[in-house]
């Protein structure tokens, strides 16, 4: 028996798997808000409740970098240790990875149908892959062929300092440099990224911003669904042009990581938030943001582009680098 696990800074998914054929079908599965928990142990337990199965490995994707089996929880007050986790939960083996890492291992798994193509390209068989996941913030992992298999490396590259394409973007990055030191992409290209650059184009756009929306906004624990929400809906501009400049920051940091790693094996985007804002990715903001990189914008152009629509990918990616230890 196998529990995998997906830790996010909202929302942590654990499933219970009795084979790697049945990567579709776990015995048992939750979806648990991780800041509901005093630790991701306590959380774990929530789930094991009602399991009376004996469980012999465990791997869990914890957002953080992960080094000697322990990890500093991103975003939650949680340190995570291997070893206490087999004494705490009674389990043999426990393994952690990044969360970008577990969703980097169920790339090579994933059907047609758990994608949808924002670019066909051209994909080169064995070629390096980049992923990236959208949730709370912006992480970045990466696929290498090792001569058998692809092999998965994490990366901390959503941390890197964000470079505006256009004067418009400089001009979001200046504002934000009044408030914050550092600017990255994981904090502009999340969901705690968008009610900042909402807030910039309400100062700079001459949109205005409506009294019901204001309303809404002011009472919202979380302004981001208000404003995703808006901007589907079409019902007010300031959120449709607050999604537009999101897929282009987006696009454009996809693109420097298809750029860094010569990802001509493809670009998969994973997370919560893509799915559901799908008709802004597939606009010509983000494509354009992805391939304007000078002179090899054609070689961008060719690279393939997916968006992750199974939200259990890194549940699979965990079962996945389980069952081949």
């Amino acid at each position: 028996m196998l529990l995998a696990g997906d830790n996010g800074a909202t929302k942590t998914q654990l499933a219970l798997f009795a084979s790697p054929n049945d990567l579709r079908a776990p015995l048992a599965t939750a979806k648990l808000p991780s800041a509901g928990y005093e630790s991701f142990t306590a959380l774990v337990r929530a789930f094991l409740t009602d399991i009376s199965y004996p469980i012999t490995r465990a791997v869990f994707g914890i957002a953080g970098p992960v080094l000697n089996g322990r990890v500093k929880v991103t975003s939650l007050p949680w340190i995570v240790d291997a070893r206490q986790l087999q004494e705490d939960l009674a389990i043999p083996e426990v393994h952690l990875l990044n969360d970008l890492e577990v969703i980097a291992h169920a790339v090579p798994v994933l059907t047609p149908c758990e994608l949808f193509t924002l670019n066909a390209g051209t994909p080169v068989p064995r070629a390096p892959i980049a992923v990236a996941a959208v949730g709370t913030g912006l992480g970045e992992a990466f696929l290498l062929w090792n001569g058998a298999r692809y092999q998965v490396y994490p990366s901390e590259g959503g941390l890197a300092n964000v470079a505006p394409i256009n004067a418009h973007e400089a001009g979001l990055l200046t504002a934000l440099f009044h408030t914050h030191s550092h600017v990255s992409y994981d904090f502009l290209c999340g969901g705690v990224g968008l009610p900042h650059i909402y807030a910039f184009l309400k100062e700079t756009s001459g949109l205005g911003e409506p009294q019901w929306l204001a309303t809404r906004l002011n009472n919202a624990h979380d302004p981001t669904p208000v404003i995703v929400k808006a901007a589907l809906d079409d019902v007010e501009p300031l959120c449709v042009e607050t999604l537009k400049l999101f897929a282009s920051l987006l696009g454009a940091e996809t693109g420097n990581m298809a750029l860094r790693m010569l990802a001509t094996g493809g670009v998969y985007i994973g997370g919560g938030i893509p799915p559901y804002i799908l008709p802004f990715l597939q606009s010509d903001a983000f494509m354009q943001a992805f391939t304007n990189k000078g002179q090899l914008s054609t070689l961008l152009a060719s690279i393939p582009v997916h968006v992750i629509l199974n939200e259990m990918a890194g549940v699979i990616g965990a079962a996945t680098y389980g069952f081949t230890l």
